[in-house]
Parts: C-alpha cells; sequence; structure tokens
C-alpha cells in the first residue's frame, strides 16, 4: 500500500509508447508530404517548362487567356478560400516566361475603376470568396483574401454595378475567428 492519505494503494502509472519505427515512418511520410506540397505549386516551376508540363504538375488553370505576342496566361488560384492567385505566363513558342503571385493590395487597388468588368476581375484574380450585397451600393460585392505587410489577412472588396463594370475597391482586415468583437 502507498503511504499517502486514504487507504488504496495507487495503481502502477499506464505508459504507451509507439514503436520507434512506426513513429519515424509515420514522420517521414508527413515531412515529404509537406515538401511535396510545397514544390508542387506554381513558385517551382522554372522558366522555359513547357505548357504539358505545367499542366501535368498543376493541372488544369482556372482561367486561360491569350498575351499579345502569341504568349498564354494560365491562372491558378487557391480561392476561393486561399491567399494567393499565380499567374503562369507562357511565351509564344508555349514555355513559361515569367510566374506571379497576384493576390496582393498593390495589384487589387490597381484595378481600374470604371473600365474593368466582373469578367476581368474573374480573369485576373479567380474566383471571390463570397459575393455579397450591401444597402449602399446597387449591385453585387466581390470579396478576396490576401495577406498584406508582414502576415496581416485583409480582404478586397470589388463593387460590381448591375451592368458588370467595376466602380469601387474598398479594403477591410478580415476577423479573426477568436474576435469577440461586433461589427
Amino acid at each position: 500500500m502507498s503511504t499517502g492519505a486514504g487507504c488504496h494503494p495507487r495503481p502502477a502509472p499506464i505508459t504507451v509508447r509507439a514503436p520507434r519505427p512506426l513513429l519515424a515512418a509515420l514522420l517521414a511520410v508527413v515531412l515529404l508530404a509537406m515538401l511535396a506540397g510545397c514544390a508542387a505549386g506554381p513558385s517551382s516551376l522554372a522558366a522555359g517548362t513547357p505548357r504539358a508540363a505545367v499542366l501535368a504538375q498543376l493541372g488544369s488553370p482556372f482561367t486561360a487567356t491569350a498575351l499579345p505576342g502569341g504568349g498564354e496566361r494560365l491562372v491558378y488560384s487557391t480561392g476561393p478560400m486561399g491567399f494567393y492567385v499565380y499567374h503562369v505566363d507562357l511565351d509564344g513558342a508555349g514555355r513559361v516566361a515569367r510566374i506571379e503571385q497576384v493576390m496582393t493590395f498593390e495589384r487589387l487597388a490597381g484595378i481600374p475603376v470604371g473600365q474593368w468588368t466582373a469578367a476581368d476581375v474573374r480573369a485576373n484574380f479567380g474566383p471571390p470568396m463570397t459575393i455579397d450585397r450591401v444597402h449602399s451600393f446597387d449591385g453585387d460585392v466581390w470579396n478576396y483574401r490576401f495577406i498584406a505587410d508582414i502576415n496581416l489577412r485583409r480582404l478586397a472588396h470589388v463593387h460590381i454595378d448591375p451592368a458588370g463594370v467595376v466602380r469601387r475597391v474598398m479594403f477591410t482586415d478580415e476577423p479573426l475567428s477568436d474576435d469577440d468583437r461586433s461589427f
């Protein structure tokens, strides 16, 4: 019996140990999966990669648009809930010429108000996270997530009138899930 309060013996501690080879193998698989995910993204493509290899690695793009000079822009989006949209520009020979992550404050703020249409917004930034309506605007508000500055999560609100023309672009901070302020 143990010498403590009460008269019941202390049970022996129970320890559960995973077999070390199994744990090591599991950690290795997780690490390889994480590395493969990083290597499979658009930013991992090398200049000169042929279009067929891009499609084999990344799959079908959200949109494909002809570029001046015979090139083509492939748009890959992590949306609607992701933070990144990549333009993979192919030259006239169908090889990667440039890759750019375009879901940035500068690119969103540079949307030409009164000139771009809903089709232009979708072709450049992919699908919106949500589409809302607000009392103060006659049209739809397309909402996009992006990362600004030092990992600050933001929202871009692109106001599109009933004719399909962009009329305003506004920005707010994305509320965090543990933010208990009422808006």
